[in-house]
């Protein structure tokens, strides 16, 4: 390999203006440096070859625990958690992930801080520390990590399928590491578990297997300069590449039904076989063709038939593990109650489909508009954050040629029939796996997967047994699909001659309202249409709520046929309810996005219940509103404390008791009355002109407002809704016990709120500064040192432009009543650190503050996402940016020690506290004691929700002035 600059032709999106250049150290380090003048934020990624298929025999988790160990310090910066600390008060984040061949370490932070974040970075390779007394307590936020995961679908799913497979195959292993793999196990054995955590590095992170991106600002040169100068120490020891030859599944895991029982409610199928992986022909691209046609979901295709039988909600077809040795082609379906009593049929069915691809042979003509849509999404693909395209192309850079770093496998272009047929004939009955996952299999199973305790039971299923599900399931109409009419032809750009970069109000009637801001900033043919419906018949009971989420659920259900061709096209749209009625979205190239557009408002005019996929629908809600008790803790202590802060809410509880009684007439009689009153309020931005952003408010209100027999009338002034928001009481602390639903997790939560102010310019930025130099000192003290918990956050929370903190810690160390006594003790403990911060430190975050809120919008959707917020807010403030930043220009330290003493530290005579305790199995005792202990002088329990929520007063709302809005 040549040792520095090398220049190679790398393919790039036509659109992209970026620099690139692949450069090998002489360490042997290879780097591709990226050149964007335009960024405003840099970033890194160092993927090194190995992951945790590498672990050492009985030491399950040791890479992914060394991956935690590397953020904590290094010889040039001993201050434990000054790296992170370092990138989190620069504007940045960092992060890292450990797969099965490679472990990736990422960050991104403010321009003018890179170098130093760099080096620091560097560090993790050359010189780390992993102190004893780290490395113990990093074990325990392992260990947390893990707890995290036991009750999670997913990760008891995979594992399974692990477990079934052969033994001395690496895909074997249980990759997160516990207490037991990685303190227990090895102490038994004489083992220190620092001494393997040091040999595992010395001997796997060589320079040689590192692959680096650099993103900056900086051009070629300079950045090359700076990589050579920080990276060229990393030690290179020539360690040969680890292949894992073999196959993780031989004939014993083949030709199986595996029978799990989940955690969550609901029934899933997955039909997986070993194939050829697609690395191997990344250009032929077998697998997205097959995935293209068996995930299909338009007429004819598996899933329709599935859709139609009554008997799934989703289908999902294509590679999903995969390396260079090996690689599973999945298919899974998410079954109904009645899917379920017809799993033989629907796998019956699976292979005929199979077998008409067979038959059909592999098309040309498919093939060709696969890749003409690939072609195009590659070519005008939104821009994305740096952080996450370095760790993407970082990936990328080990598995493919040097040309198609970027490209990867995104663009399949060489039609070679041989190669689909080849992974074609691996799905094929005697080289199948079927997983069945549903709790109807409580009780019947006689087997236990080790880490997750999943109960399982395992049957052989012969080819002929395959078979008779074939000749046995249902003679229905497979066919495949037809040319797709919503791909994109026209992708010119429309050139605005709007001088505006802000959204203007175009129209304003007592029908709609429409926001118009055309495409100053990206120059892609794409453009976002966003229609909020408020509908005040829609979210006045815990009944309507349920009618509503019903009626867009299966609004959904209705287009997919339709519009399943247009999200292959790279158009996209949604229809989800709101809290104040609900929401449609449409957003891609603009060329047939009115085409989709019109067809949705179109069923919306027309709706009507269809008895059998009402029936599937309100089955599907059910099982989710059901599975709510099944979310991680903390997200349940958020919900809690949504619900109490935000008027004109309903629990969920009272929601899924309202399911059972809602039939398909309920339905049917309450649509008519909810439409009836409604209000539009739009947001048209991108590739589009003023003109025809009117002429498409003006075609749905013809249809919704002037039709023979109108659908919606105008709101009167009464009914225009608001979200308002519980105004906590000044100098007292309240806070919410409650024993988490879940009776078998063991993991408790905290949510402590701190309301601060209704939107405001000064105090906004206050609250943000504060936020930014606590932030990592919170995750440090309360997870890094005191270990209380993966799960530790410290955030800024805006509920519609009220403001304030809020501490997230999910634990099963302690009870959220001692995790509240601990917040309040870092409090106390910062509150000298904020003191004693020197001018210098406070410019510092100061000026990376400011760095953030001038950070330049990626692309449409990001834009249109800050827009809408301000809109929907209703405070409007489109200019928000550069208001905050001319106020943090002005800030004073003490002016941020003022804020901290007046509504923050313990014990301030204007702070507001909420503390939501969700308490898990653990801590049940804790839970009866604390609720009846009596309670401190200025704070308030809160026993009934709905009593405190209707006895407090409510801050204004910014939507509640209406007609305020001048055109």
């Amino acid at each position: 390999m040549a040792v520095g600059r090398e220049e190679v032709e790398i393919v790039k999106p036509r659109s992209d203006k970026r620099e690139y250049r692949r450069v090998v150290l002489q360490n042997s380090l290879e780097v591709l440096l990226i050149s964007d003048p335009d960024t405003d934020k840099c970033a890194a990624s160092m993927d090194v070859g190995v992951g945790s298929f590498s672990d050492p025999e009985g030491l399950d988790g040791l890479a992914h625990f060394l991956e935690h160990m590397l953020f904590y310090a290094s010889e040039k910066y001993p201050v434990e958690d000054g790296y992170s600390k370092f990138i989190t008060e620069h504007g940045g984040t960092m992060n890292a992930f450990t797969a099965s061949k490679h472990t990736n370490y990422y960050f991104d932070v403010n321009v003018d801080s890179f170098e130093e974040a760099l080096d620091r970075f560097a560090q993790f390779f050359i010189k780390p520390l992993m102190s004893p007394d780290a490395t113990m307590r990093e074990i325990k936020a392992v260990h947390s990590e893990n707890q995290k995961n036991l009750l999670v679908d997913y990760w008891r799913t995979d594992q399974l399928q692990r477990h079934l497979s052969e033994e001395s195959h690496p895909y074997h292993k249980f990759s997160t590491g516990n207490w037991d793999t990685l303190e227990i196990g090895p102490r038994a054995k004489g083992l220190d578990i620092r001494n393997e955590l040091i040999q595992f590095y010395k001997e796997n992170y060589s320079a040689n297997l590192m692959h680096l991106v650099v993103y900056s600002k900086e051009n070629l040169d300079e950045i090359y300069s700076l990589v050579k100068d920080k990276f060229q120490e990393i030690l290179n020891t020539d360690k040969s590449r680890s292949h894992f030859p073999g196959q993780p599944c031989s004939t014993e895991h083949l030709q199986i039904l595996v029978k799990a029982v989940p955690i969550k409610q609901g029934h899933k199928l997955s039909v997986i076989w070993p194939v050829t992986p697609e690395i191997q022909h990344y250009k032929e691209g077998p697998c997205r063709y097959l995935g293209h046609l068996i995930g299909h979901q338009g007429e004819g295709s598996l899933f329709y038939v599935l859709k139609t039988l009554g008997w799934a909600t989703s289908l999902f077809a294509g590679e999903w593990e995969s390396c260079w040795e090996f690689a599973f082609f999945t298919v899974e379906i998410d079954l109904t109650d009645a899917g379920h009593e017809h799993v033989q049929d629907i796998v019956g069915l699976l292979f005929k489909y199979i077998i008409l691809l067979q038959q059909s042979g592999v098309c040309k003509w498919i093939f060709d508009e696969l890749s003409a849509l690939c072609e195009t999404k590659f070519h005008y693909q939104d821009k994305i954050p740096p952080i996450h395209y370095v760790v993407r192309v970082a990936s990328n850079m080990e598995i493919y040629p040097q040309e198609d770093w970027i490209v990867g496998s995104s663009l399949p272009c060489e039609f070679n029939p041989g190669t689909i047929q080849m992974v074609l004939d691996k799905l094929s009955p005697d080289n199948v796996r079927i997983f069945w996952e549903s709790k109807s299999f409580e009780g019947l199973t006689d087997m236990m997967e080790p880490w997750y305790g999943t109960a399982y039971s395992m049957n052989r299923i012969s080819t002929s047994t395959i078979q008779e599900w074939m000749s046995s399931s249902p003679d229905e109409n497979l066919h495949l699909p037809v040319p797709n009419i919503f791909i994109p032809t026209d992708l010119s750009l429309n050139i605005s001659e709007e001088k505006t970069n802000l959204p203007i109000l175009l129209r304003k009637s007592s029908y709609s309202t429409l926001w118009f801001k055309p495409d100053t900033a990206f120059s892609t043919p794409k453009a976002y249409i966003k229609i909020d419906f408020s509908c005040p018949h829609a979210s006045n009971s815990s009944e309507a709520v349920m009618l509503t989420d019903l009626f867009t659920r299966l609004l959904m259900d209705y287009l997919n046929e339709f519009a399943y061709d247009a999200r292959v096209a790279g158009l996209y749209y949604s229809v989800h309810d709101t809290n104040t009625g609900f929401q449609v979205t449409v957003v891609g190239y603009s060329h047939k996005l009115r085409i989709l557009l019109e067809k949705v408002i179109e069923k919306i005019a027309t709706f009507e219940v269809r008895p059998e996929r009402f029936v599937v629908i309100k089955e599907v809600v059910t099982k989710d509103y059901q599975n709510l008790k099944f979310e991680q803790p903390y997200e349940q202590a958020k919900s809690y404390c949504s619900l109490i802060l935000q008027d004109n809410t309903w629990p969920w509880t009272e929601q899924l008791e309202a399911l059972p009684s809602i039939r398909g007439e309920d339905l049917t009689k309450f649509l008519p009355l909810m439409l009836s009153r409604t209000f539009l309020e739009f947001y048209i931005a991108g590739n589009i002109e003023r003109g025809e952003a009117e002429s498409i408010v003006q075609h749905i209100e013809n249809i919704l407002f002037h039709g023979p027999q109108p659908i919606c009338q105008p709101l009167y002034p009464s009914q225009h809704l608001t979200n308002r928001v519980v105004k906590l009481g000044t100098g007292s602390s309240h806070f919410y016990c409650t024993e988490g639903p879940n009776p078998s997790d063991e993991n408790s939560a905290l949510v402590h709120y701190i309301q601060v102010h209704q939107d405001d310019i000064v105090m906004n930025v206050k609250l943000q500064l504060f936020a930014l130099i606590a932030k990592q000192a919170a995750f440090h003290q309360l997870r890094s040192v005191e270990q209380l918990g993966y799960i530790t956050r410290l955030m800024h929370r805006n509920d519609f432009g009220i403001h304030g903190l809020q501490f997230i810690i999910q634990s099963a160390v302690k009870g959220p009543g001692n995790i509240d006594l601990r917040v309040e003790e870092f409090l106390k403990m910062f509150e000298s650190k904020l003191s004693q911060m020197t001018n210098e430190d406070f410019k510092s975050n100061v000026n990376a503050l400011i760095n953030m809120k001038l950070e330049k919008h990626k692309n449409l959707r990001e834009e249109c996402a800050f827009y809408w917020r301000e809109i929907s807010d209703g405070t409007l403030k489109f200019d928000r940016r550069v208001t905050e930043v001319a106020a943090l220009r002005q800030l004073t330290q003490q002016e941020l020690l003022d804020f901290f003493n007046e509504y923050v530290k313990v014990g301030a005579a204007r702070k507001k506290t909420l503390s939501i305790r969700v308490y898990g199995s653990l801590h049940a005792s804790e839970y009866t004691t604390d609720k009846n202990q009596p309670a401190q002088p200025s704070s308030v329990q809160i026993e009934d929700i709905f009593s405190f929520r209707r006895s407090q007063p409510l801050y204004g709302s910014f939507k509640g002035a209406y007609g305020r809005v001048k055109l």
